[in-house]
């Protein structure tokens, strides 16, 4: 039986059940035709709606072994959009791995820590492929478009891990907590704060297990990123703190400390606190000191040369616009050297000197500024420019009443996002 068959058996209709659960019907009939899982957090409310227990609903989700040749075709082209759950993926690795204990520097209950039980695959290959994919999803002007050759590299990695034969072991988790980091990334990017939050979890898990401290402590990180987005300081500092205390058993060639004392900085700037900031971007441009090869261009691709773009964002943060317009127009003087191909780096900047404009009560200069960074959403579909530019609109207040910011206003609440 599965999950259409069991909801006719109680008697609802796809509206009834989607009204129960407060979704729209067309979610219900993506769940029943196998495009998209149910959220983690919706998943509680489904089973008591359809009288069962979480494990048969899990049975019910899960697809069949068996399907004629034409539908497995089918299926095989059907990709899932950036926007589809991943949770899928990521409990078949629970499954495969053997599950020892929370993960106590992680305040979620998704982080577990991975105990033994890693069989062998080929490592260096998936080693290799990853970076690729670093390089593509740092090249991709829409970072969404990486997501199905992240979910394939996820799903053969699974099966590498859970093939009968040993060896190898830390090397393919090594791996995985490269691999998740990544599919975090793509996630992050598309505003879905949950399943961003998940995969950065399970690259912390990984990574411990393996005694990777760089990595672990880069996936805390990306994980504090995303209890900044919400602006939640003292969480993000919590994880911060933990990924420093990691960082400092890694190598100490690479820029991992560096990085994290970075988005330090943004947490003090976030608390109001300008002495500590000014601290933490100091020991993140120790970085300078280091060799060339600091960073990997993967996982860790924090080199300095976003200090100047970061410290003038602390500085918007603070409310010192007066430091801050110098360092941000410098940078953006700078762009083509500084930005390459990032249109993310650029759009913060340029949002970040709008936001000078409107303190400013400068119409022409929040026009300017949120017109280049709008062209730059519109061409990348990047959910992180996006949501810098809602929050901008926050801050328009009497301003709106310039027909030119309100048009601009519109058009940003239209964007649409992975």
């Amino acid at each position: 039986m599965g999950l259409p068959e069991r909801r006719k058996t109680l008697g609802y209709s796809q509206e009834k059940l989607a009204e129960l659960l407060g979704v729209d019907r067309t979610t219900v009939g993506r769940w029943e035709g196998g495009k998209i899982t149910p959220q983690p957090c919706q998943r509680p409310g489904l089973a008591r709606a359809l009288d069962i227990s979480l494990q048969e609903l899990e049975a019910l989700l899960s697809p069949p072994q068996a399907v004629e040749r034409g539908t497995a075709e089918q299926k095989s082209t059907d990709r899932p959009s950036v926007g589809d759950p991943d949770e899928m993926i990521r409990r078949e690795f629970l499954r495969i791995l053997t599950v020892s204990g929370a993960l106590s520097v992680l305040p979620l209950d998704e982080a577990e820590a991975l105990a033994d039980g890693v069989h062998r695959g080929n490592p260096d290959d998936f080693a290799r492929m990853n970076g690729h994919l670093w390089q593509v999803y740092q090249l991709a002007r829409t970072k969404g478009t990486v997501h199905p050759v992240v979910r394939d590299q996820l799903t053969t990695l699974k099966e590498a891990l859970s093939g009968e034969r040993r060896g190898n072991s830390l090397l393919l988790l090594n791996a995985a907590a490269d691999l998740f980091q990544l599919a975090g990334e793509v996630a992050f990017d598309a505003n879905r704060y949950a399943d961003a939050a998940a995969s950065y979890a399970l690259a912390a898990s990984v990574g411990k297990e393996a005694d990777a401290y760089d990595l672990w402590a880069c996936a805390l990180v990306r994980h504090a990123y995303v209890d900044l987005s919400e602006r939640k300081y003292r969480e993000a500092a919590d994880i911060l703190h933990a990924a420093e205390r990691v960082a400092a058993r890694g190598d100490s060639t690479l820029s991992t400390r560096h990085w994290v004392a970075s988005v330090q900085a943004e947490v003090l700037a976030g608390s109001g606190d300008l002495a500590g900031c000014e601290r933490a971007l100091a020991r993140a441009e120790e970085v300078q000191h280091l060799a060339g090869d600091s960073a990997n261009g993967g996982w860790l691709r924090f080199d300095g040369t976003r200090l100047a773009e970061e410290r003038g964002a602390r500085y918007v943060q603070l409310g010192r616009f007066d430091l801050a317009e110098e360092v941000l127009t410098k940078a953006l003087d700078h762009s083509a050297l500084a930005f390459g191909h990032s249109y993310r780096r650029r759009g913060a900047v340029l949002a970040d000197l709008a936001v000078i404009g409107v303190k400013r009560r400068d119409s022409d200069q929040v026009v300017a500024f949120t017109r280049e960074a709008l062209d730059l959403a519109h061409a990348s579909s990047s959910g992180y420019i996006a949501r810098r530019l809602r929050s901008l609109c926050d801050e328009f207040g009497p301003l709106s009443r310039d027909h030119r910011v309100a048009g601009l206003r519109a058009e940003i609440a239209s964007l649409s996002t992975p």
